[in-house]
């Protein structure tokens, strides 16, 4: 690691830790040459290949701005939004893989979807999966009767609370 101040090649570490939720590591560096000290993060990359061949580091934003879209008039609230945005990066990071391809995001956000919001799965499968008539729209609906979602299933007891049917 090249010092940021004086470009002298030979820096230490002095301290390291874990930051973002155990995703990357924080560590604090020392210049032997110049003496100051900074700061590096370093983080797994995780590539999405897109279908023309490119490719781009995964993004969250580009998750949930997508989700969002496809939620847009329902009440999910930004919170979800995130917490579905982390676990589609889980899903993707568990392949083991540092490059993943396209198709394989947008599987991973159609089950989260679905448990957050049927509608917004739908509108979002639409698009994904390329929906080109009624029918298709009709077997997925027909899908999701068959097998209802947990937020489907679960009803409010007698005092308030959610209670899960499943």
């Amino acid at each position: 690691m090249h010092c940021p101040f004086c470009k002298h090649e030979d820096t230490r570490v002095v301290d390291s830790r874990v930051a973002d939720e155990g995703q990357a590591i924080r560590r604090r560096r020392s210049c032997s040459n110049c003496g100051r000290r900074f700061t590096t993060v370093e983080s797994a990359v995780l590539a999405v290949v897109k279908r023309n061949g490119v490719t781009e580091p995964f993004s969250r934003e580009k998750v949930m701005l997508g989700v969002r879209r496809a939620c847009q008039g329902r009440a999910v609230d930004e919170d979800r939004l995130r917490l579905l945005a982390q676990q589609v990066e889980d899903a993707v990071r568990a392949s083991g893989s540092a490059e993943i391809p396209s198709n394989e995001v947008g599987l991973a956000i159609l089950g989260p979807l679905r448990e957050l919001d049927e509608v917004a799965y739908l509108r979002f499968a639409s698009v994904y999966r390329s929906f080109e008539s009624v029918d298709d729209f009709q077997r997925e609906i027909d899908d999701l009767r068959s097998s209802p979602s947990r937020a489907a299933t679960a009803s409010v007891g007698s005092a308030g609370e959610t209670v899960d049917r499943t």
